[in-house]
């Protein structure tokens, strides 16, 4: 009976993947809504008069150290931590993906340099290389911001490289070629549509760790700068009242888990969705 395994039907499985997804994503949604519209808090304002209150009508969450509403500090939190997570992935994109398109199709020595330089960025693990990069760049969640783009640039020019090295060798490539059409007709026409469902994947999956990397930093120093609120730092503002008041770390790490899971969630989808291999992870 041990190796008996019980498997849920593949259309099923689907379906119960996009029920969770889009609930998920209609809570975030309404998460962020509010934030933008309905919160009546400064998040930076001190009130040591009302410091450490528990939950009222008027603090939902009740009140940090320095007297300041924690609702409204975790939402506009998960505002920076998410929102800088974006932007640092939308950049990486913006340079990574071109970059393999070119590299993989032109191939020559404007593919060996890029190789080096690939090669070298991932001699060592993506975390060491940001760490050293905050260092130098120095705190700041821009420092911070432009430190992960340098380091996960990469892996998108790679993935996009290998995957047009594999496609330009088929047989409508080689028709494309001999119709005449030009190079930027073949990558925008019959390369660039096979890169999408690659690039979409890792890039859900990798959000995850770009949120992850951007509250650890946070929390040691090199991200967000008090009196800023951003989840990383709020676990750290947190730590020295965690036995008398232990849902102040609680309430960011949780948000922190929660939205991990909920892009994790959205990769295995689209995954499943555009057939990728599970080797997109590596």
């Amino acid at each position: 009976m041990s190796g008996l395994s019980i498997q849920m039907p593949k259309g099923k499985k689907h379906f119960y993947q996009r029920i969770t997804v889009l609930l998920c994503v209609t809570i975030l949604s309404i998460v962020v809504i509010y934030a933008f519209f309905y919160l009546r808090h400064d998040p930076t304002l001190t009130n040591l008069d009302s410091r450490l209150f528990g939950m009222s009508l008027q603090h939902p969450l009740g009140t940090d150290q320095l007297g300041r509403d924690v609702l409204t500090r975790l939402l506009l939190g998960g505002q920076q931590t998410i929102g800088y997570s974006m932007l640092a992935l939308f950049v990486a994109l913006i340079i990574g993906v071109p970059f393999g398109l070119i590299s993989g199709y032109k191939r020559g020595l404007l593919d060996r340099v890029f190789m080096r330089i690939c090669d070298s960025f991932l001699a060592f693990p993506d975390t060491i290389v940001a760490i050293v990069l905050s260092g130098l760049l120095g705190p700041g969640i821009g420092n911070l911001v432009l430190a992960i783009v340098l380091v996960k640039w990469v892996n998108y020019a790679r993935l996009v490289r290998s995957t047009v090295l594999s496609e330009s060798q088929k047989d409508y490539v080689l028709i494309a070629h001999i119709n005449g059409l030009s190079s930027s007709k073949i990558i925008r026409k019959h390369l660039l549509p096979h890169v999408v469902g690659h690039v979409l994947v890792l890039a859900s999956l990798d959000l995850g760790k770009i949120i992850l990397l951007i509250s650890a930093f946070s929390y040691i120093g090199l991200g967000a700068q008090p009196p800023i609120p951003e989840w990383g730092s709020m676990l750290n503002e947190s730590r020295p009242y965690f036995e008398s008041r232990p849902e102040l770390m609680i309430y960011p790490g949780v948000a922190i888990v929660g939205v991990v899971l909920l892009t994790n969630m959205v990769g295995d989808y689209l995954r499943d969705y555009f057939d990728v291999k599970k080797e997109v992870r590596e």
